[in-house]
C-alpha cells in the first residue's frame, strides 16, 4: 500500500472511532475506570478539564492503527525510510513530522555561541552536557523520534527570546519504547545565568522512577547541581526494582556532589532519593571534573535499570505509575523555582503556560497560578490565598542575589 494510502486508511480509522486518539490527546474516561486514566494535564476545580481516554469499544479500531502506523513507510527510489513508530499508551504525545536530524539541530542547536554578554572563553557551559545526552540517547534508545513541543492550546514553545535582555530558551521533546517524554531545556543568558534542564519520564509499564536533571550556573560565581532518580513512591521497596545501591557506589566518588538541599521549595522527603547528587559551589571546576562524569553515570545507569526491568502488563499497575507521574508534576510545577526567572524575561502568561503545560504537562493547573514572588516557601498556596506577586528583576547585566533560586 502506497504512504499516501496508509494515511488516507489510518484517518479512516480515526473517523470511525474518534476517542481513539486518547492515545494522544485522551477523550473520556473507561466505564467506571479513573477519569484520569491517559493523556494530559488535569486542571484543578474551577478550570476546563482535558477529555480523557477510552478504551472499551474501540480495541479493535485501535489496533488496526497501530499496525497502519507500523506499515507507514516512505518510498524514495530504492531507499525505504520507516517512520518511527509509535507507542500508543499512557501519557504519550503525537510525534513531530521532523525528523530526528531537523529536530535535533532545531533553532541552530547546538549553540556555539551565547546570547548574552561574556567574558568567558567556554560560555555556553553546559552544552557539553546537552550534546553528549542527546548523542547518547540516539545510539542506546529504541525507537527514539521526536514528539511536539507545545502547550494545549497549540503554542510552540520550543524557543524562546528575550532581545532586550539578552536570553533566550530552546526546548526540545523526545520519545522512545523506553521512556513516554525526555524533555530538554537550555536557558543562556551569557554569563548572568546558565542553564540545563532534563527530565526522562519512563513508559508508565515500568513502575520506576523519573530521572531528573538540572544544572544552573549564575554569574559564573555560584553554581546549582542536582541530578537524581527521582521515586514516585515513599518507600524505595514500592517500586519494581530497588536502585539506590547502585546509585551509591557512583556518589561516592565525588565528595564535592553529597550536598543537601534546603526546604524553601522542596521537601526532600518527596519525589528525592537518598542518592541525589545534590551540589551548591563556587568553583567552576567542579563542572567538568565531578559534575560531568557524574552526570554520565547516573545518565547511563538509569537506562540500564529500565532496559533490565520486566514492565508491567497489568493495566492496573500502569494506571497507578501514571498517576504517580502525575502527581509528580504537579508537585514539580507548584514549585518550580525558576518561574519568576521565566516570568521576568518572556511574561507571566508564557510562564505560567510553559510550566503548566510543557515543563510539567500532567500536573494540575492551580486556581492561583503559579507565584511569582521572590525564592521562598510557596505563599498562600496551601491556604486558598492569592499568591504574592513580587516584583520582576531589574534589567542589569548581573542576576541579582536575591533573585536566584536557593533549593
Amino acid at each position: 500500500m502506497k504512504p499516501q494510502n496508509l494515511m488516507l486508511s489510518a484517518a479512516a480509522v480515526v473517523a470511525q472511532a474518534p476517542s481513539m486518539v486518547g492515545a494522544f490527546s485522551p477523550t473520556t474516561p473507561p466505564p467506571g475506570g479513573n477519569p484520569h486514566a491517559a493523556g494530559s494535564r488535569r486542571s484543578r476545580p474551577g478550570s476546563s478539564t482535558e477529555n480523557r481516554f477510552q478504551s472499551g469499544g474501540d480495541s479493535q479500531a485501535l489496533s488496526d492503527l497501530e499496525h497502519l502506523i507500523a506499515d507507514l513507510m516512505e518510498v524514495n527510489g530504492d531507499t525505504v525510510v520507516h517512520q518511527p513508530q509509535v507507542a500508543l499508551s499512557h501519557g504519550r504525545s503525537a510525534p513531530s513530522p521532523l525528523s530526528m536530524e531537523e529536530a535535533s539541530t532545531g533553532h541552530g542547536m547546538p549553540w556555539t555561541t551565547t546570547f548574552g554578554r561574556t567574558d568567558e572563553t567556554n560560555p555556553l557551559l553546559y552544552m557539553p552536557f546537552w550534546e553528549w545526552q542527546l548523542d547518547f540517547m540516539k545510539s542506546s534508545l529504541t525507537n527514539l523520534h521526536p514528539i511536539e513541543c507545545s502547550t494545549l492550546n497549540g503554542i510552540d514553545v520550543s524557543y524562546n527570546e528575550n532581545k532586550e535582555k539578552r536570553a533566550r530558551i530552546v526546548n526540545h521533546c523526545y520519545a522512545s519504547d523506553e521512556y513516554r517524554k525526555i524533555r530538554m531545556t537550555y536557558y543562556d543568558a551569557g554569563d548572568s545565568v546558565q542553564v540545563f534542564n532534563s527530565v526522562w519520564y519512563p513508559d508508565a509499564k515500568y513502575n520506576l522512577p523519573v530521572l531528573g536533571i538540572d544544572l544552573l550556573s549564575f554569574n559564573r560565581k555560584r553554581y546549582l547541581a542536582i541530578v537524581d532518580f527521582q521515586p514516585l513512591h515513599q518507600e524505595e521497596e514500592d517500586h519494581a526494582t530497588n536502585y539506590e545501591h547502585i546509585l551509591q557506589p557512583i556518589k561516592e566518588k565525588y565528595d564535592n556532589l553529597k550536598g543537601r538541599m534546603s526546604s524553601k521549595f522542596y521537601d526532600e522527603t518527596q519525589f528525592f532519593s537518598k542518592e541525589m547528587l545534590f551540589a551548591r559551589f563556587e568553583d567552576g571546576k567542579i563542572v567538568d571534573e565531578d559534575l560531568f562524569p557524574a552526570f554520565k553515570s547516573y545518565v547511563k545507569t538509569h537506562l540500564d535499570l529500565v532496559k533490565n526491568t520486566s514492565p508491567s502488563t497489568d493495566p492496573k499497575d500502569v494506571q497507578h505509575v501514571f498517576d504517580r507521574h502525575m502527581t509528580y508534576d504537579t508537585y514539580s510545577a507548584d514549585r518550580d523555582p525558576a518561574a519568576g526567572l521565566f516570568a521576568a524575561m518572556f511574561g507571566k502568561k508564557w510562564a505560567e503556560d510553559f510550566i503548566y503545560d510543557f515543563l510539567f504537562s500532567l500536573s494540575e493547573r492551580s486556581e492561583e497560578g503559579l507565584d511569582f514572588s521572590p525564592p521562598g516557601p510557596p505563599q498562600g498556596r496551601r491556604s486558598g490565598g492569592p499568591p504574592q506577586q513580587g516584583n520582576a528583576p531589574a534589567k542589569t547585566e548581573k542576576v541579582s542575589e536575591k533573585a536566584l533560586p536557593v533549593v
